[in-house]
């Protein structure tokens, strides 16, 4: 009897290993770009500077929503929650403190993505921004994705520290 109970704690051990090697398919996760697809729903856009403050840079409640199919396109949109409505109710007739506002609240783009599965990366390939100076260049971000949260972070474009945007999936 005792050889049994040592046998079988050896064989329970040995697949429990198994399932903890990188590559088992016991506890196999989807590959990063698959988890990215769907829809997701802004959490915070913060900017950290170097000496660990935060300030939102979209506002404490940060719309929006980033978009991810399957064929490697993409598009996202982030809003200053609570933005002003113009005096005019043409869109074109906004006063300059009226389009500096919605400017500085917002930035859209969109185009192909990649994902570089090794180094946890993804790519945006721009095809065209709110921010023209965007319009065809390429952005690589390191990115994380945890359950129902993506998380990427990116050197700020301000210069002074890293813009970290946090994501939830939407349901």
């Amino acid at each position: 009897m005792y050889r049994f109970g040592m046998r079988l704690r050896a064989a329970r051990a040995l697949f429990l290993l198994g399932m903890a090697l990188p590559g088992s398919t016991a506890i196999a996760q989807p590959a990063l770009k698959d988890q990215l697809v769907g829809t997701w729903s802004y959490v915070s856009v913060d900017l950290i500077r170097p000496d660990g403050t935060r300030i939102p840079l979209f506002g404490p409640n940060p719309q929006g929503q980033a978009n991810f199919d399957g064929n490697g396109r993409y598009i996202l949109m982030t809003v200053r929650a609570g933005q002003a409505k113009f005096a005019s109710s043409n869109r074109m007739e906004g006063t300059p403190e009226e389009d500096k506002a919605v400017v500085q609240g917002s930035i859209a783009h969109f185009g192909r993505y990649t994902v570089d599965e090794a180094n946890r990366t993804i790519t945006f390939h721009i095809e065209t921004s709110t921010f023209p100076n965007w319009n065809g260049t390429e952005q690589k971000r390191p990115f994380t994705v945890t359950g129902d949260e993506l998380t990427w972070r990116t050197l700020a474009s301000t210069g002074d520290g890293i813009a970290e945007v946090v994501l939830k999936r939407a349901r």
